[in-house]
């Protein structure tokens, strides 16, 4: 066989860290808190709708850029929900926000361009980069400042060949939902230099406390070079369904279509219906589904802060805690495997999203029911008692 290309042989592989190791050591008694997957079921009203209208023959080749009435009831909520006014033609239906986030460094960066990604990151974004034959930058944000977004730390890794920042918010895994003056520092530093922002806003609907998720789009000046990303994956249980969408500049709209209509066509047709049901149904619904993520968030937190050795901000959005480990003296790998070994509970070790997660591990609490999580976190508690004891 002849080699590879340099495409595949030079870049990361993809991993999911204490996920892969918790299914390589063949146990079933283990609880899952590492994958960031929905626990509950996708709502009824969204099955439905895709079973209609799989049952009415929705079932051939359609809009390359999604089904016109379904980008424009998303046009309608983005402008409701998001402050963004854009048209229809403005949006692509997407296989998931990973497709839109690969679709759109695919579409913008070339060889030897520089991503900047904030540490700590989301992984899956250094291989879509790399794919491109670019170049992942980190830009550490501080923890003692509690991961704020900092422009000056990124300002600090901008060089000529920087093209992008990429920006998750809320963000995973630190929990943070970036305010709009960290935002507007961001947007200062993206028209200063000419850059474009890859937003991924995935956890847009899951906010706690009053928390207000705002659209870097939306800011003066960013409409024309933000790329921003959403999906139905996390709000409304969908994961397995692949299904998200994009807001682009008109410009760059015809560019992104010769990525997404080469690499998938376009999305299942039928399934597009899900998703018009999910922006179009009752909001009532989606309140449920977060309030149960509020519940869970209450517990592992709580939890956390009354253990020895472990301290947990609250998170502002998303289905994560950040939990600090670092005073029981191991580091983050070392307490998710042993955790792991000793009492059948996968978390993932902060240093997956980069050496400023180095001392956390994140739960995800989302992934599970709440008796589990219950049951987790006294098998967590027992865990770092029990090191607590060996130390003293």
């Amino acid at each position: 066989m002849k080699q590879l290309a340099k495409r595949i042989t030079q870049t990361s592989p993809k991993s999911f860290g204490m996920y892969q190791k918790a299914a390589a050591s063949g146990r079933t008694d283990l609880i899952h808190l590492a994958v960031g997957r929905p626990y509950v079921d996708t709502p009824q009203h969204i099955k439905d709708a895709t079973i209609k209208a799989l049952q009415d023959g929705q079932v051939h080749y359609s809009d390359l850029a999604g089904l016109p009435h379904v980008r424009q009831a998303l046009a309608e909520k983005l402008k409701v929900q998001n402050g963004l006014d854009v048209g229809a033609d403005r949006i692509i239906v997407t296989n998931g926000l990973t497709h839109g986030s690969y679709a759109a460094i695919m579409a913008f960066l070339d060889e030897g361009d520089e991503a900047i990604l904030l540490e700590p990151y989301y992984p899956q974004h250094i291989g879509k980069i790399e794919l491109a034959g670019a170049v992942p930058v980190l830009a550490k944000l501080d923890e003692a400042n509690g991961f704020r977004l900092d422009a000056s730390a990124i300002e600090a890794k901008i060089t000529r060949r920087t093209k992008m920042v990429v920006l998750i918010n809320p963000c995973n895994p630190t929990g943070r939902v970036f305010s709009r003056e960290e935002l507007q520092g961001l947007a200062d530093l993206a028209i200063k230099h000419d850059l474009i922002v890859m937003s991924d806003e995935v956890y847009e609907d899951i906010l706690y406390d009053g928390a207000e998720h705002i659209s870097i789009a939306a800011l003066e000046g960013m409409d024309e070079r933000t790329i921003s990303l959403f999906a139905f994956t996390k709000s409304y249980a969908m994961d397995g369904w692949r299904l998200g969408y994009m807001v682009a500049p008109k410009a760059a709209i015809g560019a992104l279509l010769k990525i997404t209509a080469n690499d998938v066509t376009h999305v299942n047709t039928f399934i597009q219906e899900g998703a018009l049901a999910a922006v179009t149904g009752d909001p009532e619904v989606l309140k449920g589904l977060i309030a149960e993520d509020a519940e869970k968030r209450h517990l592992v937190v709580s939890r956390l802060n009354q253990m020895p050795g472990v301290t947990c901000t609250w998170p502002e959005g998303t289905i994560y805690a950040f939990a600090n480990i670092s005073s029981t003296n191991m580091k983050s790998q070392e307490f998710a495997e042993k955790l792991l070994e000793t009492q059948g509970v996968v978390v993932e070790a902060g240093s997956f999203y980069g050496a400023a997660g180095e001392g956390y591990i994140r739960i995800c609490f989302g992934s599970t029911s709440l008796e589990e999580i219950g049951t987790a976190m006294n098998r967590v508690q027992a865990f770092v008692t029990e090191c607590a004891s060996v130390a003293d």
